[in-house]
């Protein structure tokens, strides 16, 4: 008796799993609604360079967030928002996202593309454009930057 209690409780468990996966999907945002949420994280992730909002980056980069460029050595959080907010902010100077391509697994999200600066009078670094990757985790029911890597292209 007990045998059978034990089977029909474990069958019941067992299909009742399908159920609650399905309810799960259909309570998490959609992968397009995830792009959207991660894009918007990175564009508030350029207007806090642009006005040296030291701030804004804290709350964007995670605490164990680091950085890597084609020749530098990796940096991590509190150097990297040191030397984005370091003097005055230059509103002559403005950044421009394109190319942006974004791949959702879970919690993750990686974004590549290209970050192309531009200055209103001409002088560097207007021009440059870097190429990106940017991993980014979902930590607390937010989006936040755990890993970049830039590099620069070839004029």
């Amino acid at each position: 008796m007990k045998r059978q209690i034990l089977c029909l409780a474990l069958a019941g468990s067992f299909a009742a799993w399908p159920m609650a996966l399905q309810a799960a999907e259909s309570q998490s945002p959609s992968a397009a609604d995830t792009r959207q949420q991660v894009m918007s994280v990175l564009r508030d992730w350029v207007t806090a360079e642009n006005e040296h909002d030291a701030a804004a980056l804290g709350r964007i980069l995670d605490d164990q967030f680091i950085t890597t460029s084609g020749a530098g050595k990796p940096g991590n959080k509190e150097g990297f928002i040191k030397s984005l907010t370091a003097g005055k902010a230059d509103p002559r100077q403005s950044q421009s996202l394109t190319d942006e391509s974004v791949v959702v697994d879970g919690d993750t999200a990686v974004v590549v593309g290209t970050d192309t600066f531009h200055r209103t009078d001409g002088a560097a670094p207007d021009g440059l454009a870097l190429r990106y990757t940017i991993t980014f985790i979902r930590r607390y029911a937010r989006w936040v930057a755990l890993a970049e890597h830039i590099v620069k292209i070839p004029r």
